[in-house]
């Protein structure tokens, strides 16, 4: 149980005890922001003093005399301030205990839900034919973290790449190669992602501008539906070359996930369109098939329509999303299903949610739907983030270039390293380094990439976070003691109480970004942690101290957290900076 859950119990046991009446009331208590205020605030008394008709300051005294603080071994002070704010400092060794239950259970197994869920996340999800660019690594980077977190809990996370993979487009890249590169289409194939997204180009521009070529492209999308041979010889190819591509950036940030195109759904479209037209769901609207969702309306305060089946009988990305989300829910038995997503889709996702509990998919199993929604990747000159010539970066490219400043950061430190390790240490610094910048910013917001800033040592960076976990693996060498856990109880430097009270505090943190899926809540925990480190490296000698086994067994502690968070963002430690 997180430190504040434990806190809250105790707190609320104690209010029932002063006030029966307040049995159903949800407490307020939130970490104290500034040191003089305690460990943690319990803001209830105001909000309960209309339910108890007294002032909030005399529930406030009633509520801390039930507390017994006397006889409280969790709690060391606790005092009313302003209004009636009840602050909180916590005992000792109640801090210390907390850290000697992870210093004797490194795996955090002990911070897994108990009500563990099928979670669906869906993320990343590239197209086919075209390079990865730097607007996908958000959307990668985010539901990575996302998914390691609720994994790490206990959850089943099944995390899915829905690739733009089927539709109109294909048939116009297939004709397009049928007639100008015939020589490429095949198993043995030698084109590049770079061919295939500069030929997508020019079959779009064809496309658009030759009435005949057009009708040629819709009936290579009409042969690829039907199954025709040649026709998915030909996609298979060009799916295949595009997946080698997104596979190798994954392998570079270390992302697992699971492929599930929308070619995937394509065999439920007909089915799950027949059963919305049948139930009258899907209504005909100008020849096209729209739901109508009675929550999801216009300024006149209009249905908006979902369309899900084009005028011509095609079908469109909603005729797909909402096939996805009914198989997620029926086939899946999701309990959660996150769709993490650029911000401009929000709209899409609004009226697929409303569609969705329109159909009654909603009624049949109580599934949680959420929108994680993202901002856009900035350039230091404060507009959308491209390269000189104004195109969109190549995520590869960004990617390789991080791990190459890198590189020239650790020679410029003069390390005495083989190359072997300066190599291996540049890559988990730079793309460590390209995650920690994008997740460290409140994701519904636009970020500015900058090199220069995620690369320093100082500030609110992974390299600040990597170098404070190989300052501990430093001191753990140099030490020739073996650190006693027990002791941890007998430390009482105010560095020390803090450390203690912030490592105490990892898995509340976890808990929230659970909740609200916000990863930098994760990445303001950790620099807050590696800056109670300093400050505990700063005011307590470890080496040659009579409590060094004592310190020795914290700055351990220190390091399981260290790494554990870091993980969980997907950032691999370094034992030597």
């Amino acid at each position: 149980m997180a430190l504040i859950d434990t806190l809250k119990t105790h707190a609320k046991q104690s209010l029932i005890k002063a006030f029966p009446s307040a049995k159903d009331h949800e407490l307020i208590i939130t970490a104290a922001t500034v040191k003089k205020f305690g460990h943690y605030q319990i803001n209830s008394a105001m909000a309960l003093a209309k339910i108890l008709r007294q002032k909030p300051q005399d529930i406030a005294s009633t509520w801390l005399d039930a507390m017994d603080i006397s006889q409280d071994p969790m709690i060391q002070n606790a005092e009313i301030k302003g209004p009636g704010f009840i602050n909180i400092t916590l005992s000792n060794d109640f801090l210390s205990q907390g850290v000697i239950h992870i210093l004797e259970n490194p795996s955090l197994e002990f911070m897994k839900e108990k009500n563990r869920q099928k979670i669906v996340i869906d993320y990343s999800s590239p197209n086919i034919a075209k390079e990865m660019h730097v607007g996908h690594l958000r959307s990668t980077i985010i539901g990575d973290a996302l998914a390691r977190t609720l994994r790490f809990l206990g959850h089943e996370v099944c995390a899915l790449n829905h690739i733009g993979d089927w539709g109109t487009s294909f048939g116009m890249l297939i004709a397009f190669l049928r007639e100008q590169h015939p020589e490429v289409i095949g198993p043995d194939s030698k084109a590049t992602l770079s061919q295939l997204a500069a030929w997508y180009k020019e079959a779009r521009a064809l496309f658009e501008q030759d009435a005949a070529f057009k009708k040629r492209a819709q009936l290579a999308v009409v042969a690829l539906q039907s199954g025709d041979i040649q026709a998915l010889d030909a996609w298979k190819m060009i799916c295949d070359i595009s997946k080698k591509a997104y596979q190798h950036i994954y392998s570079l940030l270390d992302v697992k996930i699971e492929d599930r195109g929308e070619s995937f759904y394509n065999p439920w479209l007909d089915q799950t369109i027949k059963d919305l037209k049948s139930r009258g769901i899907a209504v005909e609207s100008d020849g096209a098939w729209c739901i109508f969702a009675n929550d999801s309306k216009n300024r006149q305060g209009e249905p908006m329509p979902f369309l899900i089946q084009k005028s011509d009988g095609g079908y469109n990305y909603a005729s797909t999303d909402i096939t996805a989300l009914k198989h997620r829910i029926e086939e899946e038995k999701a309990d959660r299903i996150i769709y993490v997503v650029d911000a401009g889709q929000s709209g899409h996702f609004q009226l697929l949610f409303s569609s969705a509990k329109e159909a009654g998919y909603l009624e049949k199993s109580p599934v949680e739907l959420e929108f994680v929604p993202f901002g856009l990747v900035l350039g230091e000159d404060g507009k959308k983030y491209k390269t000189r010539s104004g195109e969109n970066e190549k995520l590869i490219d960004l990617l390789e270039t991080a791990i190459s400043k890198s590189k020239a950061l650790l020679n410029e430190r003069k390390v005495d390293w083989s190359q072997g390790e300066i190599d291996q240490s540049a890559k988990v610094l730079g793309i460590g380094a390209v995650k920690y910048a994008d997740l460290s910013c409140n994701r519904i917001g636009d970020y500015t990439f900058s090199y220069e800033r995620m690369l320093r040592f100082e500030g609110n960076t992974a390299a600040f976070i990597l170098y404070a976990y190989v300052r501990i693996q430093s001191i753990l060498k140099k030490s020739n003691q073996t650190a006693n856990i027990t002791a941890c109880s007998t430390l009482s430097h105010q560095s020390e109480i803090d450390l203690m009270l912030k490592i105490n505090q990892f898995a509340e943190t976890i808990d929230k970004v659970a909740k609200d899926l916000m990863p930098n809540r994760l990445c303001d925990y950790l620099y807050q942690l590696a800056e109670c480190f300093n400050g505990f490296f700063r005011d307590c000698p470890v080496i040659g101290d009579p409590q060094e086994a004592a310190r020795i067994a914290l700055a351990q502690a220190t390091a399981i957290i260290l790494a554990q968070g870091l993980s969980l963002l997907g950032i691999e430690t370094l034992t030597r900076m």
